[in-house]
């Protein structure tokens, strides 16, 4: 039985690209160039929006929750810090109150949301290390755990983390990478990693399925999930969630606040103890179990494979032109170029058109993510218009050759 439960949660809004593209008249400077490729207004209504219905209430949700002895894994990309400090610190202040908390534990983000991870290993892992120093400038806190980008993991990722000095990583617990092992117990590739598996049908338990009546467990309640946890055959469950899901993926008409603040004490009757994935670490670390991990990343996204933002013939494309952009821009060796070249790797641009010739659940989620605003392009026009994105800016890359 599950003695303990770790919960993550993680915040990020990505920098949504501008369709349709607009052409980056030539000369132009490379400090001028973000406005042909970014949406900005768009980003910023989006931003105001989640606020308002997420960052502001879920924030005080959970700094009464981390004040009743729950605790807090807490994942924030500095895409989202961007944003909030420029439309409206009053967010970022309230993620500093939930990251002051002594039950919270500042878990690493990869700082783009990118898939740099894929395209290039060693710039990765310095842009790893410089994370952590950026958060810990931001935040009081440098963090020693990290999530990458959407929970990706391969043998070579966890190589990378151990190169910029973590002492853990999380990872999805789909069986086709833990085979008969538990998602339950903590594990390693390389032995000064550990790696924490998220329990995701307990995580979809409230992070997807809390508001489908449909579903046979609707509706959840507090005593019901904290017997399920304990009921797990291992040491911990780990839960990991969209911080989004309180107030925006899950509404507050749907009970989920309610559910939250009812949780703590119905933990505490199944004895279960809130713990942070540094608190595991320390208390299983010298039980882990080797874990063979396989060159292809798994991830928390759709069914846990890669093919979730890589298995449409649109989404190739376009992996194809983020890394075309990302190596032509270092081949400037101008640093603001590498910079938007990194944001046009945003992991966010592959899952937007999931969607492509699929159908069922992936696909609903990919349409939940897509701005309104690109529908009027038709099906064919979104796909065409994000790749010349892309392509405008490798043109605009010639002038800085």
């Amino acid at each position: 039985m599950a003695e303990n439960l770790v919960i993550y949660a993680v915040a990020h809004q990505p920098r949504r690209v501008r369709l349709p593209a607009n052409v980056i008249p030539p000369g132009t400077a490379p400090e001028e160039m973000a406005p042909f490729l970014f949406d900005e207004k768009m980003n910023e209504r989006y931003f105001r929006k989640v606020a308002r219905y997420c960052y502001k209430p879920a924030t005080e949700l959970w700094l009464r929750l981390l004040d009743r002895g729950l605790k807090l894994c807490f994942g924030i990309s500095l895409s989202l810090v961007k944003q909030a400090q420029r439309w409206d610190p009053s967010v970022l202040e309230g993620f500093k109150r939930i990251v002051a908390h002594p039950n919270t534990e500042l878990i690493g983000v990869d700082p783009y949301h990118s898939f740099l991870m894929l395209i290039d290993l060693p710039a990765f892992t310095a842009q790893m290390q410089s994370m952590a120093d950026e958060l810990n400038g931001h935040f009081g806190k440098r963090p020693t755990v990290t999530d990458t980008t959407e929970m990706l993991i391969s043998e070579t990722i966890v190589s990378a983390l151990e190169s910029a000095g973590f002492r853990g990583a999380l990872m999805d617990g789909r069986e086709w990478i833990l085979g008969w092992r538990q998602p339950t117990y903590l594990y390693y590739h390389r032995p000064s990693v550990k790696l924490l598996a998220r329990h995701y049908e307990l995580s979809d338990d409230v992070g997807y399925r809390f508001s489908q009546r449909q579903w046979a467990g609707w509706p959840l309640m507090a005593d019901v999930y904290a017997h399920w946890i304990r009921s797990a055959n291992g040491q911990f469950v780990m839960v990991g969630w969209d911080f989004e899901t309180f107030g925006e993926h899950q509404y507050y008409d749907s009970g989920v606040f309610e559910f939250m603040e009812a949780l703590p004490r119905r933990l505490e009757r199944e004895g279960v103890t809130p713990a942070t994935a540094s608190e595991v670490i320390d208390a299983y670390g010298s039980q882990a179990h080797e874990l063979a991990l396989p060159p292809f990343p798994c991830t928390w996204a759709g069914s846990g494979g890669a093919e979730f933002f890589l298995g449409n013939d649109p989404q190739r494309a376009l992996f194809q032109l983020m890394t075309a952009c990302y190596h032509k821009a270092r081949l400037t060796s101008n640093e603001t170029l590498i910079d938007l070249a990194l944001w046009l790797t945003q992991s966010d641009n592959l899952h937007l058109i999931n969607w492509w010739g699929r159908w069922g659940s992936e696909a609903e989620v990919s349409v939940y993510f897509m701005p309104d605003e690109w529908w009027r392009l038709g099906v064919d026009g979104i796909i065409w218009e994000q790749q010349c994105v892309y392509k405008n800016f490798l043109k605009a890359l010639d002038d800085y050759l």
